[in-house]
This record gives C-alpha cells, structure tokens and sequence, in this order.
C-alpha cells in the first residue's frame, strides 16, 4: 500500500457531525438496501449511525462502491495507560472501514461478518495528531467471501497503520 495524494479536502480540524443519533439499523431495513444505499442513507442521516461510531469519534466520510473512507477524531477518552491512543482505536477503525468496503458491494438482501483481520501499526496516534482517515479497499467480493485492505493516513497522508480483512458473505 504506497502513499498516494490526499484530496485537498481533507484536514486535520474536522469534527463529527453533530446531528443524527446512533443506534443499531433494523434487519428488515438493512434487508431493503444495498450496501451502497445503506451507506448514503447512513452519511446522510435517514438512518441512525452506528453506537459504536459515537463512541470512536468517527464518521462515515466517502463511501463508493468498493470503497469507504472512516473520519475519526483520536481524544484522550482513547489513551491507554503508557499515554497513547490505544491500538484498539486504529484495529476498530481498519475493521471498519475494510469490512464496509466489502458490504458496499453485496446487492439488497446480503450481509457480512468479519472472519479475521490483521494489523500493522506503523506510527502512533495522539490527540494531537487531529483526524485520521481509515480507507478501505475491496480487493474481491464473491458470493461467500469477500477480502479488503485498508489504512489509515493523517490529514497530509502520512501512513499511520495498515491492514487487511476477510469477511463471510450470507444471506441475512
């Protein structure tokens, strides 16, 4: 995964949207939608965002099928006890972004879960180092398994962790 130019918009100051509430999708609407449709409604605000998206500071940022770009804002509400974003914040955020990368591209009907994925972080996170960016990537979705890969990058792009996933594909 090389470095590659950053869209001019993307900045170290963003902050979650402040509107919308969090709470699970229910299985007879996430039954009705594509991925993609899912994620549109999601970003912008038909569909409650994920509780756990309240609780990492992040938000769905672009979202195109194949491809989902996480925000997330790291705070010291993050820190482990050594005085640095946990690792966990940049694995939730990888698992994230590669997993909804894989479900951008499963038609109306289908879901995903996570099988494994794996890890690397690169630099440390602080909360000075303003928002990150999680980019997934699918690299192959079948009807039973889907692979993606993903990183996370500050705001001038520089890698901050790396990863890669494979999800289970199933009727839901």
């Amino acid at each position: 995964m090389s470095a590659s130019p950053q869209p001019a918009s993307r900045s170290a100051d963003l902050h979650p949207p402040r509107h919308g509430s969090y709470a699970p999708v229910p299985l007879e609407t996430l039954r009705e939608l594509s991925g993609i449709e899912l994620f549109r409604k999601l970003m912008s605000g038909e569909l409650p965002g994920a509780p756990i998206a309240e609780l990492m500071n992040m938000w769905i940022f672009e979202a195109e099928p194949g491809r989902i770009v996480f925000a997330a804002r790291p705070e010291k509400q993050h820190y482990n006890p050594i005085g640095s974003v946990h690792g966990g914040f940049a694995g939730t955020l990888l698992d994230s972004c590669m997993s909804c990368a894989v479900q951008s591209l499963l038609p109306k009907g289908m879901g995903y879960t996570t099988l494994e994925y794996k890890v690397s972080l690169v630099r440390g996170i602080s909360d000075k180092t303003g928002t990150v960016y999680a980019e997934g990537n699918a690299i192959q979705v079948g009807s039973r398994v889907g692979t993606a890969e993903g990183r996370i990058v500050d705001a001038s792009g520089k890698i901050l962790a790396t990863g890669t996933t494979t999800c289970l594909i199933f009727p839901i």
